[in-house]
């Protein structure tokens, strides 16, 4: 214990002649006056008496006896609550390397749905072929044209004109492969299939329709009617061919009886399924007749009178074909 007494003693000592020394070092380094021009003294003002040097306060030393103890710091209470633990971080798992992504190859699902052309398979599509045609057609007594389910002619005379027998020469252009489809009808005056009802001509009418398409680029005949085309009966009358002879003939009634369909959806499309229709009858000219503006026309030796089974009860048909190449 006396020893640590002796040295803060002399620490405290040591501090004392410290500050001693260093307050005359800051007398004898005062700075000096700035760099200029000294005023000229005034020789009646008295000198200033010299200056006495400023006498050192003498070091008091301290007793041992009244130097305080160290202090003791008390112990940690336990239970106070100590500084919360930082948490080290985890490190920061490097990324694991990747290939290039130009590098990499685009690997498409398997689907039925997505087709990839092989390469060069662009050089073996086919174009469009699109051809301007001449459609050319003489109907007993009027008829309805759709190429591809479009409609390209309807004939100029109504069906409720009797005798309305005219030719028709027209131009359109249609893609292959085009499907031909004509609506047909024969005038009727009403469900029996009869005309002229009442009169001294009363009887059943009969149909016939003929045509050709020629493209008008090469000159070629490309279609004409013939037993290639199918024909499907939609409005057949009457049910007895007895009926053109009754003095009062009433559709649906004895011998007038009729069957009407309507027409099958979809029918006019290539993408139509026609294989349960029966192939186009084949009549001669002598049979079907023709008059007005058939003879205007030059056909082909190819085209053909096409109708229905039957010339007379069949009142209504429908016929079609495709036409897949020149």
């Amino acid at each position: 214990m006396k020893r640590l007494i002796t040295t803060l003693v002399i620490i405290v000592v040591s501090i004392g002649i410290g500050l001693w020394i260093a307050s005359l070092l800051a007398q004898d380094t005062a700075p000096p006056a700035e760099i200029g021009l000294l005023p000229v003294a005034d020789p009646a003002l008295p000198e200033p008496p010299p200056s006495e040097p400023t006498a050192t306060p003498p070091i008091t030393p301290v007793p041992v006896d009244d130097v305080p103890p160290p202090a003791v710091l008390p112990d940690l209470d336990p239970s106070l609550p100590t500084s919360p633990q930082i948490p080290t971080r985890e490190p920061v798992p490097s990324l694991p390397e990747t290939e290039d992504p130009l590098d990499a190859t685009l690997t498409l699902p398997d689907s039925p749905d997505v087709v990839i052309p092989e390469e060069g398979a662009a050089d073996t599509l086919q174009p469009l072929t699109v051809l301007q045609l001449r459609g050319e057609v003489w109907a007993d007594n009027w008829f309805a044209l759709y190429a591809n389910g479009q409609l390209v002619k309807e004939d100029s005379v109504s069906i409720n004109t009797e005798r309305s027998f005219n030719a028709e020469t027209f131009t359109f252009s249609a893609e292959l492969p085009v499907t031909l489809a004509f609506v047909a009808k024969d005038f009727k005056e009403n469900d029996t299939g009869l005309e002229y009802i009442g009169t001294n001509r009363q009887q059943m009418g009969d149909g016939g329709l003929i045509a050709q398409f020629t493209d008008t680029a090469s000159g070629d005949v490309i279609a004409v009617t013939d037993s290639s085309f199918r024909c499907y009966p939609i409005h057949q009358a009457p049910s007895d061919k007895a009926c053109a002879n009754d003095a009062n003939p009433v559709a649906g009634v004895g011998n007038c009886g009729f069957t009407s369909r309507a027409e099958p959806s979809g029918w006019k499309l290539g993408s139509f399924d026609d294989s349960a229709w029966s192939q186009a009858s084949v009549y001669s000219s002598a049979t079907v007749r023709p008059k007005d503006g058939y003879n205007t026309i030059s056909w082909s030796a190819q085209a053909q009178f096409i109708w229905g089974a039957d010339l007379e009860t069949d009142n209504t048909v429908l016929c079609r074909t495709t036409v897949t190449s020149l």
